[in-house]
């Protein structure tokens, strides 16, 4: 055997080695900053957005404390974009534009997660008028936060990348209005449009610290479908005199379950759930309306076109089915808050999901598709125009948490309940971590 090969291999391996120590170290001293900067200052803002959450449209004190933190930390900082909106902009030299968001609004939740800092913030409900207490029972907490701490880090090390930091404080994703509302206040116009856009969501499903990426579709599309049902009102007794909007509407509900049953293909998911059948107010009357409240979902625009025509399709035909006159069929009203699927970039994925396994570790990067159909206006930012983007998750239950309920205890709360709790030490740590790395991949400084 020639004594070449054998010296070559000898080489390569010392160059690994060199670079996994060099990865390592450089980890390590990431890490370890991010932790200085949690103990002394991120910390208490977390506790200080927990304790004070607020509701989407009116998320204004939040907006304020999130300006000054960007701005403290070297940022150009606007505010008022899209309502409340915040943008945040450092230039850095030569190099791409990516952006950075964090959702800042809590929910209509009573807190009875039993933490010592659980919120007992309430305010007037901008829908109902009605005053509600208020929690950050999604963890939009831990999203701000970590924006914070990434921004400190990224001001300070402007050594290790060049190009443009846009990082985004959004408003209203509870109720999927605050990222369209940025962006018809001209997001890119005034900002410039990112060559990247990032976002992660703290996962309760997920232990503490934990990276998960997929290549796929973590958020699905969500349509908000309301079909209206005219009817011939007449007395229960004589039915013959009348149209009964009521079978005509059960009928409507039984035939939309077939949209997803007989249309899509069986490995193709999708959602067609009614959540509201309202009609009638006595029991000897037959109404002249009812009214369908739907919740439709899809991972791809095609799916979303094939599940929205087949409704319009049957709600429309079987009013014709029923007899009902071409100017009295049912009615399919696609409400505008309605949004995309998220749809990650799988190169990108798959960049990302390499740097961080090398630098931070391949043990807490996971790539599990998501089992339910939740939603995320975050596509607001990604599409028309295009724009190549990553959402991610980090974990945020302690691991403890899981084994007592794998042994009988309690089960870990979801989001949206008022027991939700996250451990903020590590998901905001992780946080900060994941999106640092995520930006130098990005913006190297070469």
């Amino acid at each position: 055997m020639s004594i070449v090969p054998r010296v070559r291999r000898a080489t390569v391996t010392i160059c690994c080695i060199g670079l996994f120590s060099t990865n390592s170290v450089q980890a390590q001293s990431l890490a370890d900053s991010i932790q200085v900067d949690y103990d002394n200052h991120l910390a208490v803002l977390f506790d200080h957005f927990h304790r004070n959450p607020e509701l989407s449209l009116i998320e204004f004190e939040t907006a304020a404390r999130m300006a000054a933190e960007l701005r403290a930390a070297g940022f150009e900082v606007t505010e008022g974009v899209g309502g409340t909106g915040v943008v945040a902009m450092l230039e850095n030299g030569e190099g791409p534009l990516v952006m950075m968001r964090a959702d800042m609004d809590g929910l209509p939740v009573e807190e009875k997660s039993g933490l010592e800092n659980a919120s007992k913030a309430t305010q007037q409900d901008p829908i109902t008028g009605d005053v509600v207490p208020v929690m950050h029972a999604c963890g939009h907490d831990v999203h701000i936060t970590s924006l914070v701490g990434t921004a400190r880090h990224m001001a300070a090390n402007r050594q290790d990348w060049a190009g443009t930091i846009m990082l985004i404080v959004q408003p209203a994703e509870e109720r999927v209005l605050g990222a369209r509302a940025m962006r018809e206040d001209d997001l890119w116009e005034r900002f410039g449009k990112p060559d990247y856009a990032l976002a992660f969501h703290v996962a309760s499903e997920y232990e503490a610290g934990m990276i998960n990426v997929s290549d796929g579709s973590p958020y699905a599309g969500a349509d908000t479908v309301d079909i209206i049902i005219y009817g011939v009102g007449a007395h229960g007794a004589s039915p013959h005199a009348g149209k009964d909007p009521i079978v005509l509407g059960a009928q409507i509900v039984l035939a939309l379950q077939t949209l997803v049953a007989r249309e899509l293909s069986p490995r193709a998911p999708g959602v067609v759930t009614v959540g509201s059948f309202h009609s009638g107010t006595k029991h000897n009357i037959i109404s002249d309306r009812a009214h369908l409240q739907l919740t439709v979902r899809n991972t791809n625009l095609e799916t979303r076109k094939i599940l929205l025509e087949g409704i319009e399709r049957i709600a429309e035909n079987m009013g014709r089915v029923a007899g009902l006159p071409e100017d009295r069929l049912p009615e399919v009203i696609v409400s505008e808050e309605s949004v995309p699927p998220t749809v990650n970039d799988p190169e990108l994925a798959r960049r990302l999901r390499s740097a961080w396994q090398t630098q931070i570790g391949e043990e807490v990067v996971i790539s599990k598709e998501t089992s339910g159909m939740g939603a995320e206006d975050f596509p607001y930012f990604t599409v028309d125009p295009e724009i190549t983007s990553v959402y991610w998750s980090i974990g945020g239950t302690a691991k403890e948490d899981f084994e007592w309920a794998a042994a009988g205890g309690p089960p870990v709360p979801s989001h949206h309940s008022p027991l939700f709790k996250i451990t903020p030490e590590p998901s905001v740590t992780r946080g900060v971590q994941s999106t640092v790395v995520a930006l130098k991949e990005l913006m190297p400084a070469d």
